[in-house]
């Protein structure tokens, strides 16, 4: 299956899920049809701090007619944060679009994971993942949303993670495991691989790239449907 990605939300989140699924192919002898179609982060960062769902939906929407035309037969967007309007997405899409909250809630529970902390944005923080988590406990790291938020930000738009910034990081993430029950820490931020990805914070880290390009490459292999069931031999 030929693979779209709305990329560009932010660059450092693009290449990851390339490098990965790409990756995930060649060590399975799958060949990738895959197609990046970039946007722009500043836009999505005006956009989802002020709610304006309709308005990124439509910019997914002209980026997917694009990966279309180009032979994509499914769209992902590559970014936690900026699927706050996935559903008005999906209304208007040309494409089906793969999301990663219904794969990272199944990801949690096969692995008997019940409490997860969430890092990302403010927004993807105060709303636990928009909600989408429907059999996983989530918690997050109270009070501190808006400063870990920020330096979220900052480090997508810098396209790299200062000392300061991920050892923001890291004491919000142990604190939800110390303090509040969490089992594993979830980077719901794409871009934070920039601050954790060759380190070790002391405790179980996810990241919803991994799970995601996992279900995405169930789809380039053909190992599972859109429907996530295996398709019939």
């Amino acid at each position: 299956m030929h693979i779209g990605l709305i990329g560009g939300i932010g660059p450092a989140a693009t290449a990851a899920y390339y490098l990965k699924l790409a990756d995930r192919c060649r060590a399975a002898g799958v060949p990738l049809h895959l197609t990046i179609e970039n946007t722009e982060i500043s836009e999505l960062a005006r956009n989802a701090q002020t709610d304006r769902r309709a308005e990124q939906a439509a910019i997914y929407a002209r980026a997917i007619d694009r990966l279309a035309a180009a032979g994509a037969e499914v769209a992902a967007i590559t970014s936690i944060g900026g699927s706050f309007c996935e559903d008005e997405t999906r209304a208007i899409a040309a494409l089906p679009l793969v999301s990663a909250f219904g794969a990272l809630d199944g990801w949690f529970v096969s692995r008997g994971i019940g409490t997860i902390g969430i890092l990302g944005t403010e927004t993807v923080m105060r709303s636990h993942l928009y909600g989408r988590m429907q059999r996983t406990r989530t918690v997050i790291p109270a009070g501190r949303e808006a400063e870990i938020g920020q330096a979220y930000v900052a480090t997508a738009m810098a396209g790299h993670a200062s000392d300061t910034h991920r050892a923001l990081f890291f004491d919000a993430g142990r604190r939800m495991i110390e303090d509040m029950g969490a089992e594993a820490v979830l980077l719901a931020g794409t871009d934070l691989c920039l601050a954790f990805d060759g380190q070790d914070p002391g405790y179980p880290v996810v990241d919803a790239i991994d799970v995601h390009v996992e279900q995405l490459f169930g789809l380039a292999s053909g190992a599972v449907g859109l429907d996530g069931t295996n398709p019939a031999p």
